[in-house]
């Protein structure tokens, strides 16, 4: 659509939440933000954060031509209760202390089984959902994760894109399948005190923490990049380095 437009004599630019699929399109102008998908601004009711998105992408403009493909340098910030306390919206039957991959795994499966409820809920109250950008069901895609996390051999369920590419879809669908079975549960939940459900109070969380350490040494680039660039918001991962609650919670530490 870009392209056509600028043949038309019309100037565009788009904001990316898949770099690797961005980079492969090429499109005229585009800004790649570290956020989750479904959320190019980052978080609702942050005017001031949402406005120097905009502003970034805008500033593409001063290109004549492209491709350009930029990388937005801020995560979306933290927020200060980030590391005093935090709402939990579903409570889990905590395990005793996870002491591996398997354990992890093991426990963000549960989980997904656990949390089935509260989706359905929430698909049938909105009369649709996100989850499914990976083109399975998010049972297969827990599975998948858990395989990357033990460091086992994987196959590309999905040859038409990268390793990297389907691995970012699983771990986008697992976020937002927990997303939406919290905002299930009574009350007016903030988006952020569901982020800090999530990365503080589920295995989910402290598989992506793991994922990020483990995965760096895959031997497939894009899986590399992934978990590099987008798999854990810097934000959090300046807070799981100076919390030792969150460390402890988490083997990568």
């Amino acid at each position: 659509m870009g392209h056509y437009l600028e043949r038309k004599g019309v100037p565009t630019a788009q904001v990316s939440l898949i770099r690797e699929q961005t980079a492969a399109i090429g499109p005229p102008r585009a800004l790649w933000v570290p956020f989750m998908l479904g959320r190019p601004f980052g978080v609702p009711n942050d005017p001031a954060f949402q406005r120097r998105v905009l502003l970034r992408l805008l500033s593409l403009f001063e290109a004549a031509s492209g491709p350009v493909l930029e990388d937005f340098p801020e995560d979306v910030p933290a927020d200060p209760g980030d590391a005093q306390g935090y709402v939990c919206p579903v409570s889990f039957e905590r395990p005793a202390r996870e002491r591996g991959a398997e354990d992890m795994a093991g426990a963000l499966i549960d989980e997904i089984a656990q949390l089935a409820p509260w989706h359905d809920r929430a698909r049938r109250r909105r009369g649709r959902s996100t989850v499914g950008i990976a083109g399975m069901p998010i049972e297969e895609s827990g599975r998948l994760i858990a395989i990357f996390l033990r460091g086992e051999p994987v196959t590309n369920l999905r040859p038409d894109v990268a390793l990297g590419t389907l691995l970012k879809r699983c771990c986008d669908d697992v976020k937002a399948y927990y997303f939406e079975a919290a905002g299930a549960q009574p009350g007016q939940l903030s988006a952020r005190a569901i982020d800090r459900w999530f990365w503080r109070d589920t295995a989910a969380g402290r598989v992506f923490l793991h994922l990020h350490e483990v995965g760096r040494a895959h031997s497939d680039k894009s899986v590399v990049t992934f978990v590099e660039r987008s798999l854990v918001p810097r934000a959090v991962q300046q807070i799981a380095a100076s919390d030792p609650d969150l460390a402890h919670r988490t083997p990568f530490r």
